[in-house]
């Protein structure tokens, strides 16, 4: 039988994986985020740029800006615990055959998260590395928000059930407490965690979904049922809102009704972990019919991943990366998946690596911008390698309880 992995993959994923480990550690893990701006020491000292729209247009002129100028505007590099949180779960897929230090990296890792949960807060939870604008809503740097503590606590899990350390398990718990307690709400038939900030009680499917799958996992490891129900309501209304073509809007408010790569990718993962820790068929059709638009409007005939469903451009290394661990955590349903997960990476390789270690930020239409942000492309990437190189290696009863922390 014909073999779905390229023979010369193998080696190019692990040679990138050393180069990319090699280039975060060099940085000490830390780097610049496409939401950073807020963190500049000339924004800090113009305090009449201190307002919702100046605030935005900072925001988004660097982050559209092909030269990185983060530097000479006082932006500093920072560790961010979302970034960690992937590093960790990316050690902890590979082996000592890969990272020789990989123990001492996995060790590092919950160490840091330690160090860098929210201040001031009972609970264990984490925030963004710099103050960021939403549309309506200033979120002061380490605020806790339900996207970035899941993700932590999610990797904290991964560690927890891989290694047995009790003080990972801890934190978990301490985080979904947190989640259940501060940010649940419910509203006759709708149900859903605040975001971006406690008491900001808006629809984002996403958040929404990862927090319930960390829930059920959590009520699964610790077999206390309280995260259950909180965690059906909310996963029950995010499915209930899921359109005709199998797709979800990225929220319910009309300004938030586009449909990008990633956060569908996030819905799918979610969903297949609370199937999983749950042990229940209820979101079989939800997940067949949305991997299915996923799998047909994400993916140009090169390969490389859209952004959005119904544009070529932008090309976004985030997608890149969510499109590989989407695809490999559903290859069941499709078995072109893993042929697709490596072709992605492939023209990854040829498009957005910069042989210097890292990976670009994007690709657009008439320009490439060039940037490494630690977070948004280097985190993600690795985890989106080591999950390749696990598959490939054969690993798949690991890769199917990890699976569900993609998000």
């Amino acid at each position: 039988m014909e073999s779905s992995f390229p023979i010369h993959a193998g080696n190019e994923l692990q040679t990138a994986i050393c180069k990319l480990v090699e280039y975060c550690r060099a940085e000490k893990w830390a780097g610049h985020d496409p939401y950073d701006a807020l963190n500049s020491l000339i924004f800090a000292k113009l305090p009449f740029l201190n307002s919702r729209v100046p605030r935005l247009v900072l925001t988004q002129t660097f982050k559209r800006s092909p030269i990185n100028v983060r530097s000479l505007a006082g932006i500093p590099k920072t560790q961010n615990p979302k970034a960690i949180a992937l590093f960790l779960c990316s050690f902890l897929r590979l082996t000592p055959a890969d990272v020789p230090d990989r123990a001492q990296l996995v060790q590092y890792m919950i160490c840091s998260l330690q160090d860098l949960r929210s201040k001031n807060i009972q609970y264990d939870c984490w925030g963004y590395s710099f103050p960021w604008q939403t549309r309506t809503l200033l979120v002061p740097v380490g605020a806790p928000n339900v996207v970035c503590t899941t993700f932590v606590a999610t990797s904290l899990l991964d560690a927890y059930e891989q290694m047995g350390d009790k003080r990972c398990l801890k934190m978990a718990v301490s985080a979904a407490e947190y989640i259940l307690n501060d940010l649940y709400w419910s509203k006759g038939a709708a149900a859903g965690f605040s975001y971006p900030m406690p008491g900001h009680k808006s629809q984002t499917y996403n958040a929404n979904l990862l927090a319930a799958a960390l829930l059920c996992r959590v009520a699964r490891i610790t077999n206390d049922r309280k995260f259950i129900d909180p965690a059906l309501l909310v996963a029950r209304y995010a499915v209930s809102k899921q359109r005709a073509d199998g797709s979800w809007y990225y929220g319910e408010s009309a300004k938030a009704h586009w449909i990008d790569n990633f956060h569908t990718g996030y819905n799918l993962d979610a969903l297949q972990s609370m199937g999983r820790d749950l042990e229940t068929q209820e979101f079989y059709s939800s997940i067949r019919r949305g991997f299915e638009f996923y799998r047909a409007n994400f993916f140009r005939e090169d390969s490389a991943p859209k952004y959005f469903h119904n544009q070529a451009y932008p090309l976004d290394i985030h997608c890149v990366a969510q499109s590989i661990l989407t695809l490999i955590a559903f290859k069941e349903l499709d078995p072109g998946n893993v042929k697709l997960a490596h072709s992605v990476f492939d023209w990854a390789m040829k498009h957005m690596w910069d042989d210097r270690g890292f990976f670009y930020y994007r690709v657009n239409r008439l320009s490439k911008v060039r940037t490494s942000y630690m977070r948004w492309s280097q985190a993600w990437m690795l985890l989106a390698m080591s999950t390749l190189l696990m598959d490939a290696n054969g690993n798949a009863g690991h890769l199917a309880r990890t699976s569900s922390v993609l998000a």
